[in-house]
Formats: C-alpha cells, structure tokens, sequence
C-alpha cells in the first residue's frame, strides 16, 4: 500500500438521517451492508500486510520461539510490527483466547479493563479496554475502541482490528488508536501445533520517545505469545 487506508462505517440515526461518514459509538442504528463493506476493507489490508516479501521486513526482536519484525507503517509516522511463533494447540481455541471477552481479560497482562460496547455481527464487536502502564510508566495507560472482527481464513482463523472514533473517555488514560492489525491463526503439519503472526500498528500518542515506544511493542508481543502459551495450558 502506497497510501493511508480509509475505513468508513455509514451510521444512521433511528430516523435514518446520516449522522457521520465515520465509525462512531452511539445510540444508533448501524447499516449493514457498510459494515460487512468495512469488515471486508480491514480483512484485505491485513491479507496485504500477511503477503508482504520477507525482505521489507528487518527483526526488532528476537527470543527462542517468538520472532518480531518492523516496518515503516503507510498509515502514520510509527512502525507496522509483525511478530510470529507456533502454539501448542488448534486454531479455534488459540483465537478463542485472543478475541474481545472475559478469557482474553483472564491472562493477558497488558489488558485491566475490558468492555463490549456494542455487539454487531457473528464474530463483529465494538469492544473498549485498557491496558497498564509500561517501562515504567514511561508510557503511561492507555484506553482503546476498536471495532473487532473475526473470520476463517484458508484452513484456520483471522481476528483482526482498527479503532473507532468514540467520544466518551476514561479519566486518567491516553486515548491510542489502532491502525488495522490483526492475527493469523493456521494449523501446521502437526495437528497439536498451530501458526500464529500478528500485524499491529499501535499509535500510543502523547508525549513518548520513539525508542520506549519500540522496545515496549517488541517486548510486548514477545510477552503475547508467552501469557498466551501459559494460558492455553490451562
């Protein structure tokens, strides 16, 4: 992609007036063709980013079984990080854990509050939360709203994900915005054993230096695919 990716959700009020040409959380009524339109859109962008040639990729971080990689992002002035590793365990479980709900809130480290404000669709959300402070606190808390979807993808699962622009903010946290990110989920030759990569593009915004900001998203996601692991063990 050459340019910024545009994803519009057309939102009506109850008496079909055009509120606004952006996604927007509110007491509304939402059109469904512009919704499946947008779940498409965001599916396509993560399918670019998973086609991508290795070469446009450099390592940011590496461990024993979690690989992470960065690129210059073509939606903000930040990094589009991918990170990759197996998982002992079958793709609809794996994903199970990972999408908005009380399991993800029951391991992931990062997350301390989680919200679904509005329901969709099969495997469509609108879901609020926030996650701790890192370094630190040299990056403080922050709050996100992301319109979430999940879908088969070839012999496995995708869940994937951007913000939306919701008024209402939590006293005390940053407002950060996802750019589309998202995760594949494929089974591998063998059957206990599954493929995990991750897009995420995360602009924390505020006032943080661009080395904290790349030492926490590569530790972050390596510490993912860690709490996951533990997790699904259980």
């Amino acid at each position: 992609m050459t340019s910024t990716t545009q994803f519009r959700l057309y939102i009506f009020l109850h008496d079909g007036q055009l509120l606004f040409n952006h996604i927007i959380i509110a007491d509304i009524l939402m059109n469904a063709f512009q919704m499946d339109s947008s779940s498409r859109q965001l599916r396509e962008t993560l399918v670019s980013y998973h086609s991508l040639n290795e070469s446009e990729w450099n390592i940011a971080k590496k461990s024993k079984d979690v690989t992470v990689w960065r690129k210059p992002s073509d939606e903000f002035s930040g990094f589009l990080y991918k990170a990759e590793g197996t998982v002992a365990e079958n793709p609809r479980r794996i994903i199970d854990f990972m999408i908005p709900g009380p399991c993800r809130m029951s391991w992931d480290s990062l997350m301390t509050s989680m919200e679904i404000v509005k329901t969709l669709d099969e495997g469509c959300c609108v879901v609020k939360y926030t996650t701790a402070g890192q370094l630190w606190n040299i990056i403080s808390p922050r709050e996100f709203v992301d319109f979430s979807y999940t879908c088969d993808y070839q012999r496995g699962l995708m869940s994937c994900g951007v913000s939306v622009d919701h008024a209402e903010q939590k006293p005390g946290f940053v407002r950060g915005f996802n750019h589309p990110c998202g995760w594949f989920c494929v089974p591998t030759e063998d059957p206990a054993v599954s493929l995990l990569t991750g897009y995420i593009q995360t602009d924390l915004r505020g006032m943080v230096p661009q080395t904290a900001v790349d030492t926490a998203m590569a530790s972050g996601l390596v510490r993912f695919f860690h709490d996951l692991r533990q997790a699904l063990k259980v």
